[in-house]
């Protein structure tokens, strides 16, 4: 039996990941009578908009969660930020007595586990992709490879979201235990049965009826690859099809200046940060997905819940999600020519499509939020227990 003395601190870099990703757990942690804290950045590096961290404080005030400012920095090279970090870390740790710590992000993972050593505290870490993957730069494997394998022995439970990660951590790590979780899950029921007024939807966006309508969701930077995408909108050549992107960062500029350099600003829309990503997808043809990284795309799981095909990445964790020919078409991340030539069989084929979606659909139920929560609820109970 728990009781409100054991105490469990959920951690990221940032706070947009506890926002978007993590409130199940919370919830979860909650309905089982633990005390949750937070921890994290909530100035810098948020990938969600000021409306939303606004909010995620007023919800952890209402529901008596503390949460606390760590200065956490995503920048690898900022030294001296992520050394403060680590005396907070340790401060807070002491401080607050801790039964249980869980690191949702890898510079959190790596201060948080160096702050609990030689402390009782046990140490769940679930990393969201690995930045060492098959294909992978050989700097990635150089630099963070031989951190995670070291700091596996700190760490009681490594939670892998992907089979690659999971078979590589079994292989090579010394972590208590290594589990493999699907994700931080998708409602599947809540995006697939949501009804959108496609005309109205359309035309509130700026899109006409028969517009064949591509739609992306990630943040504007380097690893989301959004510029593959708006070069094999070019090469189309087809004023009927439309690219919606939905994100915000530091690449908007960039990707402004490239559609405006291409002629395409009456075919590319950078919406910015959206709420209404659901009947986006509804509304949609075709979900696209061009990253180079990828742990195991939320934005995805939620474009198959809504009976979306995918063009994606041939990367890890989309080939977990998407299996090629029958829930889209995988494609080398710099492949422009790939992405266009399946964006193009998808546009001719409307059967094709309506398969596609339906098999997605059905695929993603194995990725469902119940049963990641099942899964998380049994983790920690072991180690609490």
């Amino acid at each position: 039996m728990c009781t409100l003395l054991i105490k469990i601190l959920m951690l990221s870099s940032v706070a947009s990941m506890i926002a978007q990703f993590n409130m199940p757990n919370l919830e979860l942690l909650d309905k089982l009578g633990y005390e949750v804290n937070i921890a994290a950045n909530f100035l810098d590096g948020n990938t969600c908009s000021e409306k939303q961290l606004i909010e995620l404080k007023e919800h952890l005030a209402v529901s008596n969660i503390p949460f606390y400012h760590i200065g956490f920095s995503r920048k690898v090279t900022n030294v001296g930020a992520n050394i403060k970090a680590y005396y907070q870390m340790k401060n807070l740790i002491k401080e607050q007595q801790y039964k249980v710590v869980h690191c949702q992000s890898p510079i959190g993972g790596v201060i948080t586990r160096l702050a609990t050593r030689k402390t009782d505290v046990s140490v769940i870490y679930t990393a969201h992709g690995f930045h060492f993957y098959q294909g992978a730069p050989w700097l990635n494997w150089l630099l963070y490879y031989p951190i995670e394998k070291w700091l596996a022995r700190y760490t009681d439970v490594l939670i892998t979201i992907n089979k690659e990660d999971y078979e590589r951590a079994k292989r090579s790590f010394k972590a208590g235990r290594i589990e493999y979780v699907p994700g931080v899950g998708v409602d599947v029921e809540k995006y697939g049965s949501v009804v959108v007024d496609r005309k109205a939807k359309r035309k509130e966006l700026g899109l006409a009826e028969d517009d064949f309508v591509l739609v992306s969701t990630g943040e504007l930077n380097d690893n989301k690859n959004h510029k593959t995408v708006i070069q094999a909108v070019h090469r189309l050549n087809n004023p009927s099809v439309k690219y919606l992107i939905c994100g915000q960062g530091p690449l908007k500029n960039e990707l402004l200046n490239l559609v405006q350099k291409l002629g395409l600003e009456h075919q590319i829309m950078l919406l910015g940060y959206r709420t209404d990503i659901i009947e986006i997808n509804h509304i949609a043809d075709v979900f696209v997905f061009p990253s180079f990284r990828e742990g195991l795309s939320v934005a995805l799981m939620e474009a198959m819940a809504c009976g979306l095909p995918a063009v994606c990445s041939d990367i890890r964790g989309n080939r977990d999600l998407i299996e090629d020919g029958k829930g889209g078409f995988l494609v080398e991340p710099k492949n422009i020519l790939g992405f266009t030539q399946s964006m193009e069989v998808l546009f001719k084929d409307i059967s094709l499509r309506e398969g596609m979606g339906k098999y997605n659909k059905d695929k993603v139920q194995e990725y469902d939020i119940g049963t990641v929560l099942d899964k998380m609820k049994s983790v920690y109970y072991d180690v609490i227990n």
